[in-house]
């Protein structure tokens, strides 16, 4: 979908910030196409633009205050008479409703996760001085949300790919079923068609993403049906790259191991969410499964999946974590030796039922202990760099390095956008350019960064 170009012709301008995981980027691109469709004109500065929309995360402490800076900043702009209104969208706006606006009376729209497509009609009230509905909300649908007409904001070259929406698991630090419902999956034939349609505007690299991927199909099919899902997903010619992000430990079984394993498309690449290590812990987060079933999962996917990369996160400080535990998880993380891993200090969330546990342990705790398995972690990456040195692998190209001269900065096989490392290439005297698959030679690293020289044509 393109943009409408004539600014003179459009109903009005408006400036979109977007906040928050994948799932609520593939919200923002579906919003920014319906906009589109109606006549707005997409500008990139909210200084000056008729409207500034924000589409907010709403899941941890941390990102609130993001959204809340941005919000900040929008009415600011609207104080000093530099944009006309601010609309709030998403996870923030559902989960804190009207109190929201209690709190910033200055909002001209809330829109809730379920009623992102009315973002048009309020954006025509707004811009109309139409006030007498300021909200939009509307109940957690009985199917998938569908998602095609996105105007997307990627690069051209890949996209996230949601296929479900919401999450039936109650883990008690976790407010997201609050503001996501419970879990629904997209049809297979829907996916598909959408898949196929972001191959057609030239995506090879397909991102799947749900609050649960491996849970998919299970609402409509009776049973998990990832593995058939990505049987279709692979046949789409021009897709060269599938990769699978949000895997829940629970229903990885042999069937997907084998078919990620035999696939030339799926990466070898999962990123599963483990969140602690210790029978304690994991009780306590209701996160149903134990150690032992990890570790033994995780052997498997290790031995079945050739080169396999996992990615997957940790919380310190739950409430009631002892150091013995919190040792356990440090111990865990060097002997098991993930390429890829996200800490999060614990964010104590109203409305959930780890905020009613005992022994809430001090912010100063949750960080120290944050930083103690960074570190961990930190040794652990940059030996996997070095092992990488001499290597060959192909890169696909994101973006050339502002201020150099054919030099781009890509990604691997095992690297996700904005969460992991980044590859500098250069080209030599090949001539590079975004959305190309490269084969590299891995000559050095910086950090958490690889360096690599291209050794193959452009593909």
């Amino acid at each position: 979908m393109r943009a409408v170009s004539d600014t003179a012709a459009s109903k009005g301008t408006y400036a979109f910030v977007s906040l928050g995981c994948p799932k609520n980027l593939v919200d923002t691109e579906r919003m920014l196409g319906r906009l589109q469709l109606d006549g707005y004109q997409l500008v990139q500065s909210p200084d000056g633009a008729d409207l500034v929309i924000v589409n907010t995360c709403g899941f941890i402490e941390q990102a609130r205050q993001e959204s809340f800076s941005a919000i900040d900043e929008a009415l600011r702009l609207k104080r000093q008479g530099r944009t006309r209104g601010v609309i709030v969208c998403g996870c923030l706006a559902e989960r804190q409703k009207e109190r929201l606006l209690e709190e910033r009376p200055e909002i001209d729209g809330l829109v809730g996760v379920f009623a992102r497509d009315e973002v048009t009609r309020v954006a025509d009230r707004v811009l109309g001085h139409l006030q007498e509905q300021r909200t939009v909300f509307r109940p957690a649908p009985i199917r998938a949300l569908d998602d095609q007409g996105r105007f997307r904001v990627t690069p051209r070259h890949f996209a996230y790919l949601k296929i479900s929406e919401g999450c039936d698991r109650l883990c008690t630090f976790c407010a997201i079923p609050r503001m996501r419902g419970k879990h629904v999956s997209k049809p297979m034939e829907q996916v598909v068609r959408e898949a196929q349609q972001l191959a057609d505007d030239g995506v090879r690299e397909l991102i799947l993403v749900a609050q649960d991927t491996t849970y998919y199909g299970i609402d409509l099919y009776g049973k998990p049906q990832l593995v058939p899902l990505l049987e279709q997903l692979v046949r789409i010619p021009s897709i060269r790259w599938i990769r699978l992000m949000y895997l829940y430990p629970m229903y990885i079984d042999d069937s997907l191991i084998q078919m990620i394993a035999s696939s030339d498309k799926i990466v070898p690449y999962l990123d599963i969410p483990l969140q602690h290590i210790n029978d304690v812990m994991l009780r306590r987060m209701a996160r149903r499964v134990t150690r032992k079933e990890t570790e033994q999962l995780l052997e498997r996917l290790r031995n079945g999946i050739p080169d396999l990369v996992l990615r997957t996160t940790f919380i310190t400080g739950f409430p009631g974590e002892t150091e013995e535990q919190f040792q356990e998880l440090m111990e865990f993380v060097e002997r098991q030796r993930f390429e890829r891993v996200g800490v999060f200090t614990y964010s104590l969330e109203p409305d959930t039922p780890a905020a009613l546990l005992p022994e809430q342990l001090p912010e100063s705790i949750k960080h120290e202990r944050r930083a103690r398995l960074m570190e961990v972690q930190q040794r652990v990456a940059f030996q996997w760099n070095e092992s990488r040195l001499g290597r060959q692998v192909d890169v696909l190209l994101d973006r050339p390095v502002e201020g150099e001269r054919n030099v781009f900065m890509g990604r691997t096989p095992w690297d996700a956008p904005d969460v992991d490392a980044v590859v500098y290439v250069t080209g030599q005297r090949q001539p590079l350019r975004p959305g190309q698959f490269v084969r590299c030679e891995i000559v050095g690293y910086r950090d958490y960064d690889l360096i690599a020289v291209a050794i193959g044509a452009p593909g």
